[in-house]
């Protein structure tokens, strides 16, 4: 099952493996640094849930859950120390 930046939990880093929209909102989204291979890591979310935060590249970034749920997403694996 292919996961997206919806379904990340607090402090989970995963890294962007594709996107599921096109036209504008595909546009946006890679104007705002999300492409393949960058890594994410969901930092807050509003109270009632919509916006969340995200740290991208060096800079944190908010955005509704509605685009989170076009950019999919592999979990990166915890580093056993």
């Amino acid at each position: 099952m292919e996961k997206t930046v919806n379904d990340l939990k607090i402090g989970q880093s995963a890294i962007v493996t594709g996107l599921g929209c096109s036209g504008a909102l595909r546009r946006r989204i890679i104007d705002m640094g999300i492409t393949p291979g960058a890594r994410v890591i969901l930092r807050k979310e509003a109270p009632m849930g919509d916006p969340i935060e995200l740290n991208i590249r060096g800079y944190e970034l908010s955005i509704r859950r509605s685009e989170a749920r076009e950019i999919f997403v592999v979990l990166e694996e915890r580093d056993p120390a």
